[in-house]
């Protein structure tokens, strides 16, 4: 039996919630083990997994959700979920149906599920969560803005190339790029480890996953660093090199301009969040 969810409803423990502008803007802590039955929601939302790592099974694949993963469920999708040891925390925002609806009477918005590691449209659900975290009276405009930003950012995505997959090795490189963006290594180093000339690799790389191989190391060095920040008391020395920077400056500047926070602003805001605020 499929569970159904109210508007504004998801399972684990609420710690805050915001609506606006037709959108509801909600964190949630999730305890180890926790299994979530099939289930459905009314209204379609973005989920951003701040800490943790959880499964979501749907009816004919899974998927493995970890920290700064964003999905996009449509509404009615049915999945269930569960979280591992010790548990988590996402961040959810969901476009209530008549908001929703306007919007694609402007624009091809998204209307099937989708997932974003390492990508522009993780970003900025990453920067609209430290603007939820900040909360005072321009709050809630720039989120409406942000909101708006990743809808549009995250229905942008490649084209899928006309009768064409993304070739097998690419997922090789892929899964290379997550494991190893700390180190250094070369288009011709990628190209080897997948036996095709480093041009090639290049062209195919941004048109099937519509940035460049640099482009896709930075965002998950960044994604590594806000992690480490979110987790850890270790100095920003320490984790600029663990990320793969080349110092705290390379850091500082990169961080800023991906995520629109300084990196003190962004540990700060974490902490808060932990202390346990409501909205």
């Amino acid at each position: 039996m499929v569970t159904r969810l109210a508007p504004g409803s998801f399972d684990g423990q609420a710690r805050s919630s915001f609506t606006f502008a037709g959108m509801t803007f909600l964190e949630s802590v999730y305890p180890s083990a926790l299994h979530i039955p099939p289930h459905a929601h009314a209204h379609a939302f973005f989920c951003l997994v701040l800490e943790g790592v959880s499964t979501a099974t749907y009816e004919k694949r899974s998927r493995t959700n970890e920290p700064f993963t964003l999905v996009f469920h449509p509404a009615e999708e049915v999945h269930s979920n569960r979280w591992h040891d010790p548990g988590g925390r996402t961040f959810h925002v969901e476009i209530a149906a008549p908001t929703l609806a306007r919007l694609r009477d402007r624009a091809p918005l998204l209307v099937g599920p989708a997932e974003f590691r390492g990508s522009p449209p993780a970003h900025l659900a990453l920067r609209l969560y430290q603007e939820y975290c900040r909360m005072d009276d321009l709050s809630p405009l720039a989120m409406e803005g942000l909101a708006l930003e990743l809808l549009a950012t995250a229905s942008r995505r490649p084209a899928p190339v006309a009768g064409h997959r993304p070739p097998p090795w690419l997922g090789r490189v892929t899964d290379i790029l997550r494991g190893r963006f700390a180190e250094k290594f070369s288009l011709a180093d990628l190209a080897a480890e997948a036996t095709v000339c480093p041009d090639h690799l290049a062209r195919t790389f941004r048109r099937h996953r519509g940035c460049t191989v640099g482009e896709y190391v930075r965002r998950l060095r960044v994604e590594f660093a806000c992690r480490r920040l979110a987790t850890s008391d270790e100095g920003v020395v320490e984790i600029a090199l663990a990320a793969g920077f080349s110092d705290q400056s390379h850091l500082t500047k990169t961080f800023r301009r991906h995520m629109g926070v300084t990196l003190g602003e962004f540990r700060a805001s974490c902490r808060s969040r932990k202390g346990g605020t409501s909205a």
